[in-house]
């Protein structure tokens, strides 16, 4: 097993830890101005966006990248791995930090759990940018009647107790190195990325805490906390939108994610990043940086 300093990566931000919504957070932080909240996806931590971090930086923005609950550096508590719980976790983050709201940038889970905060906790969202993930209605609907429930087939393996979490570990997380190669871009990922991920994967409770997110994601679409969540992302989100999304992702596809505009009532820029996969601000990051700089720097975003 690995220790949690393992993801205390050095560089040009600050580590400490944050107590929110009762649960105590890593952060990575660098930066001034408005605040910019980095939400990764699975199978990471919050060195993911560490090329955003520096970007974003530079550009005049407060950067805070946390390992979410169960991840890296932040508490593992046994329970609380459904998306509103999670959202209630970066809202009161937002509110830690002395922040009334944040642009809030989210990957795959993290996009799951952006689209949620833009719902459920709207006044703290103040743009939403999301990467390799539809919004929660329109991946339903492309499970259902698309290609999108083979594409992510790995998700149903996750529901069996104890295995999953054996896989993710064994062998110094190799499964982990697996998935990154398998969801991306020829030639991604580098030594050091690989290193740092399975590393983070390996601190203990991380590949259970990880896996019941998805567990909830499959579980609780029959039972009436999904369904009330489901109704509830029936609400518009009234906050301008970047929605970014890789090319060659294999296990979210684009198709899925095209129409997610519909459910956002302002601003909606979709944005397809060519010669990515699933991780396209790690693969691509000077394409995705430029966006992504932009479309903060633009006052009046349109579609």
């Amino acid at each position: 097993m690995t220790e949690e300093s393992a993801v205390l990566i050095d560089g040009p931000w600050t580590h400490r830890t944050v107590s929110a919504a009762g649960t105590r957070f890593h952060i990575a932080e660098c930066g001034e101005g408005p605040l910019v909240l980095l939400l990764h996806g699975f199978p990471q931590f919050w060195w993911a966006w560490h090329e955003q971090m520096t970007a974003l930086a530079g550009a005049g923005h407060r950067v805070v990248a946390l390992d979410q609950r169960g991840y890296g550096a932040s508490d593992k508590p046994p329970r609380g791995y459904d998306l509103i719980t999670l959202a209630s976790d970066a809202a009161g983050l937002i509110r830690a930090l002395g922040e009334a709201d944040a642009a809030v940038v989210g990957h795959a889970g993290g996009g799951l759990l952006a689209w949620t905060m833009a719902v459920y906790f709207p006044q703290t969202v103040r743009r939403l940018a999301v990467l390799s993930m539809p919004h929660p209605r329109r991946l339903r609907e492309a499970v259902l009647t698309g290609g999108q429930g083979w594409a992510g087939r790995h998700v149903a393996g996750f529901q069996v107790p104890m295995v999953p979490e054996r896989r993710l570990v064994a062998d110094d997380a190799r499964l982990v190195a697996g998935m990154l190669r398998a969801w991306s871009r020829p030639g991604w990922p580098d030594p050091d990325t690989e290193r740092h991920m399975r590393a983070a994967m390996r601190i203990p409770g991380v590949a259970h805490c990880s896996l019941e997110f998805h567990r909830w994601l499959v579980r609780s679409q029959f039972r009436p906390d999904g369904h009330r969540y489901m109704r509830r992302m029936r609400r518009p989100i009234t906050v301008p939108t970047l929605h970014l999304h890789g090319a060659l992702d294999p296990v979210l596809l684009p198709a899925a994610a095209r129409g997610s505009g519909r459910y956002v009532d302002a601003p909606y820029r979709w944005r397809v990043v060519e010669g990515a996969g699933h991780f396209p601000h790690q693969e691509r990051p000077r394409r995705v940086n430029d966006v992504l700089t932009n479309w903060l720097a633009d006052t009046e975003p349109d579609d």
